[in-house]
């Protein structure tokens, strides 16, 4: 079977160049407009997509990181999420994680998910351990700015020692992180039911409330497990604030107080002065990456708040996660879907419901790493995008998933937006209850109805993949799509020279 024939139902559409559909009710009905003689499932891409999600092989792995492309990068280099996350900066961190010495997390937690393939093509799905992991040269740190979960990280630790990965010495915490514990997990639980109906939609790790606990500075950093009995009066302290707070919370907490006396000798060799030791790696001119969990869109200062995560996952937060000043950054390379996607609540101007939406996310398979939930779906958003990269300074842009457009016949990207009175803009509003409001100004680009999966080679792709790279180039003011996605494998990414 086919993916979506737009040709088909041409003449229901009102588009032409471009146009202006509303964010919700009309994007329906344009999607009902592609849908109007049947429903069209897309059996033979889902098989396509799906057996290539499995791995790439090994001989194509090593070829794609090992490419010079990747040795021209800066010897600073941040991978920041530029939309609602779940971008796929897993594999550009993948690739680069094999070129860099140093792999630094600087903000966020375990709701983070990050999924990387070692070279004979197994995959893993991380959460804390930064991805450098699977390089045996490199030193993984977590940075101040992460909240830690020591159970969930050790965790992960021991599935991938299990499976063979060393990472004995090879990863340090920072004595300065703050530690998220399961109250954390509880009072998240509880906050959430609080809102009732209007949940920010969390993934329930705890750390909104662990960031919490950091401002209100009764949190406790991973440097406060080396005197117990210090540590013990502070978790004591932190779960009584707690229990005053919030009807219904319960919480062992001489039982947690035992649990951490047997992490604590386990957890001693991993903490260090890491603000001072990647500080002196970039004196030594050794080679650092950082990979940003969640996204700019999600940004607790320029996301659409409240429906945002807890931290900061733009270049602020990369400098202040790390303490590592910004005029050591490189490279900055902002990764975004060829189409967006969000996942839990807020608003979404370019959001696309119904069959097409559908398809995408079987396509694509957009369901959270970290929690399986469904993604939503919209068209690519341009004034989002080029926000991120106003905030970011993005130096490239490394455009994924293009091939899960590969048979649509048009491809719509968000341009601007129109705001109730009328007026045309391309800022991006503080307010949410704006933002609800746009209608967005659409441009429609033909598409290349071939398979792009197997293209490693910028010379070999469609010409109307390449006017939709270029496209995109020039709305992001001259930002470089350097790098395009083309499938889930290592080595299924093109370079644009």
């Amino acid at each position: 079977m086919m993916m979506m024939r737009m040709a088909a139902n041409h003449q229901a559409l009102t588009t032409a160049n471009s146009t202006t559909i509303g964010n919700r009710g009309k994007t329906t009905n344009y999607n009902k407009a592609i849908y109007s003689t049947k429903k069209r499932r897309c059996s033979s891409i889902l098989i396509r997509a799906s057996s290539s999600a499995v791995s790439p092989t090994s001989t194509a792995a090593k070829a794609a990181a090992s490419d010079d492309e990747w040795k021209k990068l800066g010897q600073v280099c941040a991978v920041l999420g530029s939309q609602w996350g779940d971008e796929g900066k897993g594999k550009l961190v993948d690739i680069l994680a094999r070129e860099y010495e140093v792999v630094c997390r600087c903000q966020g937690g375990a709701n983070a998910g990050h999924t990387i393939y070692d070279d004979e093509g197994k995959k893993y799905a991380l959460h804390l351990v930064p991805s450098g992991i699977l390089n045996k040269k490199a030193l993984c740190v977590v940075g101040n700015g992460v909240v830690v979960h020591l159970p969930g990280m050790f965790e992960e630790l021991d599935a991938l020692e299990k499976v063979g990965v060393d990472c004995a010495g090879r990863m340090i915490v920072s004595d300065r992180a703050h530690l998220l514990f399961e109250l954390h997990k509880e009072v998240d639980g509880l906050r959430e039911a609080e809102l009732s109906g209007n949940m920010i939609g969390t993934t329930k790790r705890g750390i909104g409330p662990a960031y919490a606990s950091k401002a209100t500075r009764n949190g406790i950093r991973v440097g406060d497990i080396k005197n117990m009995e210090t540590f013990a009066e502070k978790l004591k302290a932190l779960a009584a604030d707690a229990g005053k707070r919030f009807d219904g919370f319960e919480y062992d907490v001489d039982a947690e107080i035992e649990r951490y006396g047997k992490i604590r000798e386990r957890i001693l060799p991993f903490i260090a002065d890491t603000v001072e030791i990647v500080n002196q790696a970039h004196a030594d001119k050794k080679k650092i990456l950082v990979e940003g969990a969640n996204a700019t869109m999600l940004d607790l200062d320029f996301g659409t708040y409240p429906f945002v995560t807890s931290s900061n996952p733009s270049l602020g937060g990369v400098c202040s996660g790390l303490g590592l000043a910004p005029n050591k950054f490189e490279t900055i390379i902002g990764v975004a879907k060829a189409y967006t996607t969000r996942v839990g609540s807020g608003p979404y101007p370019t959001e696309l419901f119904g069959d097409l939406a559908e398809d995408l996310r079987a396509i694509g398979y957009e369901y959270g790493t970290t929690t399986g939930r469904p993604r939503r779906i919209g068209w690519l958003d341009m004034v989002a995008l080029n926000f991120a990269s106003k905030i970011n300074g993005f130096t490239h842009l490394n455009i994924t998933k293009l091939d899960c457009l590969s048979e649509l016949d048009e491809i719509k990207i968000g341009v601007a937006y129109k705001l109730q009175d009328g007026t045309v803009t391309t800022a991006f509003p503080a307010s949410i209850e704006e933002l609800e409001k746009v209608e967005v100004v659409y441009e429609t680009l033909p598409g290349w109805n071939s398979d792009i999966s197997g293209v490693r080679d910028w010379k070999d792709m469609p010409e109307n993949a390449k006017k939709y790279v270029q496209r995109v180039e020039e709305l992001s003011g001259g930002v470089e799509c350097r790098f395009i996605g083309v499938g889930p494998g290592r080595d299924a990414i093109v370079i644009k020279p």
